[in-house]
């Protein structure tokens, strides 16, 4: 059983790699994640035990920090943001008051006046962190942003600083707000970006209307969708026609036409018309159920960068402290100044922290994936978003890719029975296929299968069906499947023809053949340009279908790396072989997630575009193109690409300018650097990453 929770009072991103490292010791947790930007507990464990898991996982993570909340299905941001702002100016107040008292003469700095003038802004400013810190001193945790702070704090009250005590603390209060405000901003952004679920669904039974909510509706019902709102559920129109907007999943403007017969997809909205719809799939298994799960799961996977900087925050803070206590009492020993030491050890211990890190690099992907999300492009993790900005090898399917899909019969070449015969013993033996050429030809004959008629049928994934009819044995595929019954194929008398041509045949004479043609897309074209402009080196296409067919499709678009005939074992084995070929970059596979799974899931970047209503591409891919444009692929890796700039700016800036105050801090002998700096190097630089960070939501597609 896997279960999600809403975290609340959980601000710390050190502290949620902190509570998952602690849950995932707890005894029958099978996977547990703590995703501090989603504020979401994900934990999976036996359906027997997960209650008692579960609890033992809270108690665990409560362990780490004691106030946090867990809720099952709902969202809450955590703290309250209005009695922040009272608190941090209340503290303003205490601060200038006091400080006031300094310059008219009344106090005198150093002295215990002065420092119990300063305490009332202190202990108000601190409260939180200095509450947490105490709680962590006596569960024997250390080294967070919380204690460092307040033995910094307290270290400058020691060595009559108190002034400057308070205003670390202080803006380390503001800092901290003003973290959570961007966090929860971007926050707010991605679940602007996740609104598809619709709020209810009209059922219709015995001619009357009932509001029920989405997961109440059988499949196989009927509902209505009224202008305005969200379709609940996949389905098929039975009444209506009207314009949808498909914007939410897709990203496109243009409004899709749908009319009676036309698959309309759970997400979309209705702009005009009244529609009736049978539901196909429950809630559960529809498409705007999968979608949102799929983003909701999207930072799970961590990527080389945050597992860096979650190895770097173990061993960095310890060591600057290790370090600040060594500069308090070594120099001191050979007749250094106790208090500049103490003041260099105080120094040390603020800009220790390393929030600007834990914070600001999850938060880029975060944004990234929100971004890509937002144009229909649908990301997994932070992981695959990192693949896809190294991207060297890229393999192309063809049919449902690079071309529509819509499979037409273009040509009926029967050889000893008539042109209608052929087509409907075609029919009958692919009449549970549901594969392009399968629905075409079911679409050109336009009539009634008995399924009655119909026994035993054996799919041969790459070669066609063997299928019983009307107690024969027919098959229906390509030559490789005659060649394999044993069946010669008679050449065609009618020329050339462009297209899949699928050939007939009874258990010992060959029928005749149907010519299939498909349609290439719009952008196929503009997808190839754009990879080869990003720098991708190689470009393939990897097409089970005939090689005239496959290099007619490659040469349209601009590829001239082309291997057809291709079952899927042998597209499996072509992609392992360009794995080796290059370790250090991604070899992507961009198929049209039905017969592609394998591939899908082998190569290093599996893409499934064009089928937002299938489940395998869904489920089998790292990434799914939600529209039907090819060309979506280079924008997702133009955000790829701008979310790790931005990461390794945030790692560059944090790093550096913690280094250049601290190494200065350090080897300037009895001079020391002010300790409004030394917070500027931690909240102020911590403030600029979220801010950076934030630019990953605005990644605009160029053509």
């Amino acid at each position: 059983m896997r279960k999600q929770y809403q975290i609340e009072n959980l601000d710390c991103a050190h502290c949620a790699m902190k509570m998952e490292e602690a849950a995932g010791k707890v005894e029958g947790v099978e996977f547990v994640n703590v995703n501090f930007l989603s504020m979401k507990l994900t934990l999976e464990a036996e359906d027997k035990s997960f209650q008692k898991v579960f609890h033992q996982v809270e108690r665990a993570c409560r362990s780490v920090e004691p106030d946090v909340i867990f809720h099952e299905n709902r969202y809450r941001l955590s703290g309250d943001q209005k009695k922040e702002i009272i608190q941090i100016a209340v503290a303003t107040f205490f601060f200038l008051f006091a400080k006031v008292l300094e310059v008219v003469g009344i106090t005198e700095e150093g002295t215990l006046l002065s420092l119990l003038t300063f305490l009332p802004a202190y202990l108000t400013a601190g409260f939180h962190a200095l509450r947490k810190a105490i709680w962590g001193l006596f569960h024997g945790k250390f080294f967070d942003e919380n204690f460092l702070m307040a033995i910094a704090t307290a270290g400058a009250f020691a060595i009559g600083e108190a002034g400057e005590g308070v205003m670390v603390m202080l803006l380390y209060s503001i800092g901290e707000f003003f973290q959570e405000l961007a966090v929860s901003k971007s926050r707010r952004n991605v679940a602007e970006l996740m609104n598809i679920r619709p709020d209810g669904a009209n059922l219709l039974e015995n001619g009357n209307l009932r509001r029920v909510q989405p997961e109440e509706v059988p499949a196989g019902s009927l509902i209505v969708i009224k202008p305005g709102e969200k379709i609940p559920l996949d389905g098929v129109v039975t009444d209506g026609t009207g314009f949808l907007d498909t914007g939410a999943l897709t990203g496109e403007s243009v409004p899709k036409e749908v009319n009676p017969g036309d698959t309309v997809t759970s997400g979309c909205i209705n702009m005009n018309g009244v529609l009736t719809v049978k539901t196909q799939k429950e809630f559960g298994e529809s498409t705007v159920s999968k979608i949102l799960a799929l983003i909701e799961d999207s930072g799970n996977g961590r990527s080389n960068a945050e597992r860096f900087i979650t190895r770097f925050a173990r061993f960095y803070t310890p060591t600057v402290v290790i370090l600040a206590l060594l500069l308090a009492v070594v120099p001191p020993l050979f007749g250094g100044n106790i208090s500049t030491w103490v003041h260099k050890a105080v120094t040390c211990l603020v800009i220790s922290c390393p929030c600007a890190l834990v914070i600001s690099v999850p938060l880029s992907f975060f944004g990234g994936i929100g971004c890509a999300g937002s144009y229909g492009i649908l990301i997994k993790g932070a992981d695959c978003l990192e693949k896809l900005a190294k991207v060297h090898t890229c393999a192309f399917d063809k049919t449902g890719t690079l071309t529509k899909g819509n499979f037409q019969v273009t040509a009926i070449h029967p050889e000893i029975i008539s042109e209608e015969a052929l087509l409907e013993l075609a029919t009958a033996c692919e009449h549970y296929s549901d594969h392009p050429i399968s629905l075409s030809l079911k679409a050109a004959f336009n009539g009634k299968i008995d399924p009655v008629r119909i026994g035993k049928i054996q799919e041969r994934a790459g070669f066609g069906v063997e299928a019983e009819l009307d107690g024969k044995t027919y098959f229906v595929g390509n030559e490789a499947l005659l060649e394999e019954a044993g069946i010669a194929i008679l050449p065609c008398s009618h020329g050339h023809h462009s297209g899949t041509v699928v050939h007939i045949a009874g258990a010992k004479e060959y029928l005749g053949h149907i010519v299939i043609s498909d349609e290439l897309r719009d952008d196929s074209n503009e997808a190839i340009q754009r990879l080869k402009a990003h720098g991708v080196k190689r470009i393939c296409l990897l097409s089970g279908d005939k090689e005239n067919i496959a290099r007619d499709i490659a040469q349209q678009v601009g590829i001239t790396e082309v291997m057809a005939e291709l079952l899927p074992e042998d597209k499996l084995n072509i992609v392992e072989a360009y794995r080796k070929d290059c370790p250090e970059g991604t070899v992507v596979f961009v198929g049209d997630g039905i017969n592609d799974t394998p591939v899908l899931a082998r190569a290093d970047l599996g893409v499934a575009m064009g089928s937002i209503g299938a489940d395998a591409a869904i489920e089998a891919a790292d990434v799914v193109l939600t529209g039907d444009k090819p060309s979506k692929l280079a924008h997702g890796i133009t955000i790829a690409k701008k979310t790790l700039r931005i990461v390794w700016q945030n790692v560059i800036l944090s790093i550096g300018i913690k280094l250049f105050v601290l190494i200065p801090n350090i080897f300037l002998g009895e001079e020391s650097i002010p300790l409004f700096l030394a917070i500027f190097a931690d909240v102020g630089v911590c403030l600029i990453a979220i801010l950076n960070a934030t630019r990953t939501l605005r990644t605009k597609e160029r053509k």
